[in-house]
């Protein structure tokens, strides 16, 4: 995947990361102290699915805003066998939660999902069902190789000493003040003497190293049945939140099989419903097949045109079709057959950009992380987990330095929709784990937060490796376009002449500094060797492992 560049590009950029090499593991996470977790657990002979369990608990202390072990999340986990599973621990609605539990604002794109007083965004009404402490155990236990206390030391260690915050984690905090001053404890913990953490400033959360230690002892039981989970349902019951001990013993994490598509010669695989990514990124690929992508030029007029058409397709779809499917008959094979792209193709016009309705009968927020993770033996981890909004729910569970997520924003508020609100019901994502074979050898593996820009963006990235032929770290750096069918968002780097070009097509264009978040990803080397990349769009850091153990046989003499 590291083919020099030998296709046209319009929109031309200089990377701001450098990618690292190894030949024994990769780990690359969206914080430099969360890929030391995962790498140190390598080096101490763990696994791959070990060593992104370490990374995801030390992104739950390093990375506060985004990840949590009151989360949810999805991890695609390929074995050194071959063998794919996707892990979906993502939240589930309560067991008191109704379709009509919020007042709606709005009906229109892009603000179908405000309510009066952003009760499904902040506080204890916006908390779903927790999946993430659950899911990454199950991980552990099925696929893992160390225990669970080992895999949690690193983060036990950073919660208790503390760590400097970087610019990044100072800027989010910035940017929510106002909804983390309502929270007492978030309050003390990032707002010290009513400012926002500044960089290099530590941060300690010994309340949280507490908790981690807890788990460590008990296991997942400590949140689903135990001390944890009784500070969250007391919270709940004295906050006007939803959540009692009957749904957190009830959670289960679902072992799904990945969708499978094809796309000039590679095998795509990705997580299914009730991600929007697996489906939708396969359909999409189909509807770009019919095109030399390539020969277009990355960043031209045509190009971003296509992917505006295509991603506006897959969110016509996406609105009518994908939702949890315990709930939702999802038209999974309708919606990756290459006819169906075909019958799609060929209504786009070239020339003028158009408004899509679903061709089938029948908003989430944009702080997530995401780690990749490979090991020497060919196990590889591409999970992506969340509290969902920036700090959730911008609510800490009293003494135990958890923070909630507000997943409850991920569903339609409106009723008798695809998304809408059901007891039990799981959340949909757009998250996107993905993977690529090529030739029977895993190629690439990727991922990245944003919300409804996760999956758009993968899609882009894939496009990159393949049909521009860039190098990894160009993939993931590259500059982003999204619509889900109002306006289209252009990275600043795209040409102002294709921007002009693209308003003369119809399409409502709009500048923005950043489409989605930080991706990161590793490529699977003809040689044997692994590149990890990381993008600029947050902390992200791939820590590359070579060398290894002596010589069969080697000893010291004088």
């Amino acid at each position: 995947m590291n083919a020099p560049v030998s296709v046209p590009r319009v929109a031309d950029f200089t990377c701001e990361k450098k990618p690292a090499t190894g030949s024994r593991g990769m780990v690359v996470t969206n914080h430099p102290l969360a890929s030391a977790a995962g790498a140190q657990i390598l080096l101490a002979g763990g696994n791959a699915i070990d060593a992104a369990v370490a990374s995801l608990f030390a992104l739950t202390v390093a990375e506060p805003m985004m990840v949590g072990i009151l989360g949810g999340g999805l991890s695609h986990i390929r074995l050194a066998d071959g063998r794919h599973v996707v892990i979906d621990n993502l939240s589930t609605a309560p067991g008191k939660a109704t379709a009509d539990m919020y007042e709606c604002l709005s009906d229109e794109i892009g603000k179908q999902r405000d309510t009066r007083d952003r009760e499904n965004v902040v506080g204890a009404k916006a908390v779903a069902v927790p999946g993430a402490l659950k899911g990454w155990c199950e991980a552990l236990a099925r696929f893992g190789t160390l225990t669970l206390a080992d895999v949690l030391q690193p983060a036990i260690g950073l919660a208790e000493r503390g760590f400097v915050v970087t610019p990044y984690l100072s800027n989010c905090i910035t940017d929510n003040t106002a909804d983390l001053a309502r929270d007492p404890g978030l309050a003390a913990m990032l707002l010290p003497g009513g400012q926002p953490l500044q960089p290099g400033m530590r941060l300690v959360q010994s309340d949280y190293a507490a908790s981690l230690k807890l788990i460590a002892a008990e296991g997942p039981d400590a949140l689903y049945g135990g001390k944890l989970g009784r500070a969250l349902t007391d919270y709940m019951a004295k906050n006007g939140g939803l959540i009692d001990q009957a749904d957190l013993a009830n959670y289960k994490i679902e072992l799904r099989e990945p969708i499978r598509g094809s796309y000039r010669g590679y095998e795509i695989i990705g997580p299914p419903p009730p991600s929007s990514s697996g489906v939708h990124i396969a359909q999409m690929l189909n509807i770009l097949e019919g095109y030399d992508i390539g020969a277009l030029g990355f960043g031209s007029t045509d190009a971003v045109h296509l992917l505006a058409e295509a991603l506006k397709i897959a969110f016509a779809d996406r609105a009518v079709a994908t939702a949890d499917p315990a709930f939702v008959k999802v038209p999974v094979a309708k919606l990756i057959d290459k006819a169906y792209a075909d019958e799609r193709r060929a209504l786009i016009e070239m020339g003028q950009a158009k408004s899509w309705t679903a061709g089938l009968s029948g908003g989430e927020s944009a702080d997530t992380t995401h780690v990749t993770v490979a090991d020497a033996m060919g196990n590889v981890v591409s999970a992506t987990q969340t509290i969902n909004g920036l700090f959730g729910a911008c609510v800490q569970i009293p003494g135990t330095g958890m923070i909630a997520n507000n997943y409850m924003y991920n569903f339609d508020p409106h009723p008798g929709r695809a998304l809408s609100i059901a007891p039990g019901k799981r959340v949909f994502t757009s998250m996107a784990p993905m993977m690529a074979v090529k030739d029977g050898r895993l190629a690439f593996a990727l991922g990245l937060p944003g919300a409804l820009r996760i999956f758009p963006s993968a899609l882009q990235a894939i496009v990159n490796l393949i049909d521009h032929r860039m190098s990894l770290q160009e993939a993931v750096e590259a500059p982003r376009v999204w619509t889900e069918g109002g306006v289209l968002e252009l990275e600043e780097a795209i040409p102002e002449a294709v921007a002009q070009a693209l308003i003369a097509r119809g399409h409502k264009v709009v500048r923005s500094p950043r489409v989605a978040g930080g991706m990161n990803a590793i490529a699977f080397n003809p040689d044997g060797t692994l590149t990890g990349a990381a993008c600029w769009r947050a902390d992200g850091t791939p820590v590359a492992i070579s060398g290894g153990l002596a010589r069969a046989g080697a000893r010291f003499t004088i």
